[in-house]
This record gives C-alpha cells, sequence and structure tokens, in this order.
C-alpha cells in the first residue's frame, strides 16, 4: 500500500482511506454489523490504515462500530473522528443544531474516546463551522485536548479560508475535509492553494460522489426512502441525466487504462496533489477492492489534460448538497 503524509503534519496514513459512514448511516438503514466488521477488518488486511468515522454517523454506531473492528490492530491505525453536532446520548438522535462550544468538544472527545476502545483520538474534526463560537476558541479546545494526550491532531471539515486560516494561528490544523471529485471540484479556486501554503492535508469525502461516479446510478435508479440522496438536488432524474455525460467521460478513459470509471475518478484525485488522501466508502468487499485497484492506475500529464477539457465542456446540473445542509458549508 502506498503512503502519503498530510501536509506538514507528519501524519502518515494510507494513500486511500475509509469512509465507514454509509455502514451505519446515510445510505438507507444500516448494514449486518458483523459484515462491516469482517469489511473493516478486509481493508486494514488490504493496505488501508486511515479510517474515517463520526459520533453523528448512527448517531454513536458506528464510532462503536469501528472501535470494536480496528481494537486488536489499534497501534497500526489512523483514525478520525468528528464533533460539532447537538445529540441525546439517551435517544441517539440530533436535539439541535451546530454546537462547538468548548465544553462540548472535550465532552464529546471523552465519549468518542469510549466508543472507538482507544486512548487517543489520531485526527479530530469540527465537523461543520459552528458561527455561534469564534474558530479560535474551537481550535483552542481541541489544542488543550492535545496537551493532554487525547487527540493528536485537528482538522476541519467544509471550512471556508478565513476559518482555515484563523484556526491554523491558534493550533496548526493537519487536515481538511471536504467534498472534492470531479464532479464537484468547488476546493480548487481557494481551498487547495491555502492548504498547499500552509502545509495542510487534504482529504476529500465523496470522492465517487456518493456512488455516481462508479458509473452504477443513472436516471432511472430509486434510492430506500431514508437514503439521504433523496433529498439532493443533483440526484433528481432530470440532473442524473444530464450529468450522465461526466461518467460517460470516466467510462471512455477507464476502457483505455483497462480500469473502471470508479477507479478512474479516484486516480484522477490521487493525481491532483500529492497531500491528497480520499476516502471513499464502501458496505461491499468486491468496491472496497475495486477502489484499492485505482492506485494502480496512472494517468499520464496528457491523460489528466484530456480529462480536464473534456469535463470543462459538460455542464453539470445540481446542487451538491439540500438548501439546509450548503449553508453550513465554507463558513
Amino acid at each position: 500500500m502506498k503512503k502519503r503524509t498530510l501536509g506538514k503534519s507528519g501524519l502518515e496514513v494510507s494513500a486511500l482511506g475509509l469512509g465507514c459512514m454509509g455502514m451505519s448511516s446515510a445510505y438507507g438503514p444500516a448494514a449486518d454489523k458483523s459484515q462491516m466488521l469482517t469489511l473493516i477488518r478486509a481493508a486494514f488486511d488490504r493496505g488501508v490504515s486511515f479510517f474515517d468515522t463520526a459520533e453523528v454517523y448512527g448517531p454513536f454506531t458506528n464510532e462503536e462500530l469501528v472501535g470494536e473492528a480496528l481494537a486488536p490492530i489499534r497501534e497500526q491505525v489512523v483514525i478520525a473522528t468528528k464533533f460539532g453536532f447537538d445529540l441525546d446520548p439517551a435517544t441517539s438522535q440530533r436535539t439541535g443544531g451546530l454546537n462547538s462550544r468548548p465544553e462540548h468538544i472535550k465532552a464529546v472527545a471523552e465519549a468518542s474516546l469510549k466508543r472507538l476502545r482507544t486512548g487517543v483520538i489520531d485526527l479530530f474534526f469540527q465537523h461543520r463551522v459552528d458561527p455561534q463560537v469564534p474558530i479560535e476558541d474551537v481550535a483552542g479546545a481541541v489544542k488543550e485536548l492535545i496537551q493532554q494526550g487525547k487527540v493528536l491532531h485537528f482538522g476541519l471539515s467544509e471550512p471556508g479560508v478565513e476559518t482555515i486560516r484563523r484556526a491554523h494561528s491558534v493550533q496548526p490544523v493537519a487536515a481538511v475535509q471536504s467534498e472534492y471529485s470531479l464532479w464537484y471540484r468547488g476546493p480548487e479556486k481557494e481551498i487547495l492553494p491555502t492548504l498547499e501554503k500552509l502545509g495542510i492535508g487534504f482529504v476529500p469525502f465523496s470522492p465517487l460522489g456518493a456512488g455516481f461516479l462508479t458509473g452504477k446510478i443513472d436516471a432511472n435508479t430509486k434510492f430506500d426512502r431514508s437514503d439521504f440522496r433523496n433529498s439532493v438536488p443533483r440526484f433528481t432524474p432530470q440532473a442524473l441525466q444530464a450529468n450522465q455525460a461526466l461518467v460517460d467521460l470516466l467510462r471512455d478513459v477507464a476502457v483505455r487504462k483497462k480500469a473502471t470509471p470508479a477507479q478512474v475518478a479516484l486516480a484522477w484525485l490521487l493525481a491532483q496533489k500529492p497531500w491528497i488522501v480520499p476516502i471513499p466508502g464502501t458496505t461491499k468487499l468486491h468496491r472496497l477492492e475495486e477502489n484499492l485497484g485505482a492506485l494502480s492506475v496512472e494517468l499520464t500529464p496528457d491523460d489528466l489534460q484530456l480529462i480536464d477539457i473534456a469535463a470543462a465542456k459538460i455542464r453539470l446540473e445540481g446542487d451538491r448538497l439540500p438548501p439546509g445542509a450548503l449553508a453550513m458549508t465554507g463558513r
């Protein structure tokens, strides 16, 4: 397994991580626990050392799953988890909106440590920027946790450039996590240049566009009624039909490279910067193996230029998130 270092943090991880959210939430009913334990361990056996979770996934159950799966090999892996929402431990439900008050951050850290069966959180992300709490206070709270040995590295998810700079001045940010793929290239304008300048790593989530870039979803696809994609504008039948041109582009490249569209999509991301570590998620072993196969797909500078030229001609339709969720990004 190839390794990458997240910016200047010194945090070395596998070049591809595993996003674990979909095992417990968001894409319909939770998957079978025993099967997911097996899948997480299979990922480790194949060289994956970076696992991403959050207290809100489930809520709570995903952290418990990841903690149980990785307990026997804890010293050989890097676990990222997140804070930032109001959740009720008694009912396992969200009770409010964002909450990044320092006392809440510290309470979440203690609870996450227990669910993850570990003494330290390798990478602790603020899940979404809380406009009610100065980011300096957030960074300061995580800095205290780092000083106490409960957290090793600080991360931000879906922040804006100014938030990144302000947080980094208080406690060095090891990584930023935001959506990035050929389907959504928003970070390219400001986020990626800022991260490069500051020496911060980048962890793209939804690197396969919540499944769309695999080529297995089209305008006729029906999702489970609890699947979050039902509420996402870019997953309406009309948008899916319009955006199919991007999958066709990936498929054309995949034929030449003897690969799959998903592998080309991931290889494209990996080729953008050496400090980018995508975290594709899956609940299926054959998809895990397919994703890892992207590490063997080499895209030349000519390939990348051709992809960019062709992609620029495609008019993509639909926002990547519902209005309420979109409003919590880029702050």
